[in-house]
């Protein structure tokens, strides 16, 4: 009997992936009622501010002092795809760009030759909870796309297409496509440099949700891409016969369809999906290259210009209370969602 599951594993903070991603961040957070200043409302004693990963009393603050989030923090030679599936992110960037999106929102930067840029997460509920969740994939740029312009993207809501699957018994999966395409069903166009850009890469990011008892099958792709599921939330799942429980990645063969069949919860996934670059990577922290000389260029690089500047009066960008969802572009031309 063939099974498209060639690997099942732990998932551990950051997500491993594998090429053409470098990895994913995923954070899921109960944050408490906000102030009028969009910070929590609660006590933030026993909290390493400006480095609190703990995940005390179910969120953190992250490199946030009162804000939590992640203060102006530079980017190159990659791409960043941002799912904010509950609460607000408010950006920030070097170029002048800004937005806030959230709540089925993505957002898509190519940071390319560099870009600095803030994501802060306001509290915006004061007679409630504040509860988050973010994907951040880092997807790498080939060689020939490494020192591009930076460039964002916004991907709304209510724009990214969603397949709906019915299953023998009436029972739903839903396919929220990033990228890639189900069928006839196909994503929003990507950044114009990234991988992505090209059908033939076979780049696929989708989010999954299955409803109780449901069962699915993943169909067939091109041979030779790394696919991979993030089972990350519900109560377990039988896949090629295989029981799984949350928290773990199944890397599968692309070319073989995979069944699925949900227990008794609603179960959620990430898919991610593509053809790998086959080029060699230099990381060091936030700068990717394909060399260590390269590394050490765009540090110089950093150093010498900061990617622009900060024209922002803080590092922790905040926008104002009463903004919603929009994305101001570095050539001044501004969305406007609610």
């Amino acid at each position: 009997m063939h099974t498209s599951i060639k690997q099942v594993r732990v998932l551990r903070h950051p997500w491993e992936t594998s090429d053409p991603f470098l990895f994913c961040a995923y954070h899921r957070d109960q944050y408490p009622k906000g102030k009028p200043d969009m910070s929590p409302k609660a006590s933030l004693a026993g909290r390493s501010l400006g480095q609190d990963f703990g995940g005390k009393d179910g969120w953190s603050m992250y490199h946030g002092t009162k804000v939590p989030g992640f203060p102006a923090h530079p980017h190159a030679g990659f791409e960043t795809i941002t799912i904010v599936t509950e609460g607000l992110v408010d950006h920030s960037d070097s170029l002048g760009a800004a937005g806030r999106f959230g709540n089925g929102d993505v957002q898509w930067m190519t940071a390319g030759k560099g870009v600095q840029h803030a994501e802060m997460f306001p509290l915006l509920n004061e007679n409630e909870g504040n509860p988050f969740e973010l994907f951040q994939i880092w997807l790498n740029l080939p060689k020939a796309s490494k020192k591009v312009d930076p460039h964002y993207k916004m991907l709304w809501n209510e724009d990214i297409p969603v397949a709906t699957i019915k299953d023998g018994q009436d029972r739903t999966t839903k396919i929220k496509i990033v990228a890639g395409d189900y069928n006839d069903t196909k994503a929003l166009e990507p950044t114009p440099d990234s991988w992505a850009a090209d059908p033939a890469n076979g780049l696929a990011v989708w989010i999954i949700e299955m409803e109780a008892d449901a069962t699915f099958t993943l169909p067939t792709a091109n041979e030779g891409l790394n696919r991979a599921l993030f089972y990350y939330s519900g109560e377990g799942v039988e896949i090629e016969g295989k029981n799984i429980a949350k928290s773990h990645a199944i890397e599968l063969h692309s070319h073989l369809d995979t069944e699925i069949k949900n227990g008794n919860t609603t179960s959620h996934f990430l898919l991610l999906q593509g053809k790998p670059m086959n080029e060699p990577v230099a990381q060091y922290g936030p700068f990717v290259a394909n060399s260590q000389q390269e590394i050490q260029e765009l540090m110089y690089d950093f150093q010498r210009t900061q990617f622009g500047g900060w024209p922002w009066e803080s590092p922790a960008k905040v926008h104002p209370k009463e903004r919603g969802r929009f994305a101001l572009h570095v050539d001044g031309k501004e969305e406007l969602k609610d």
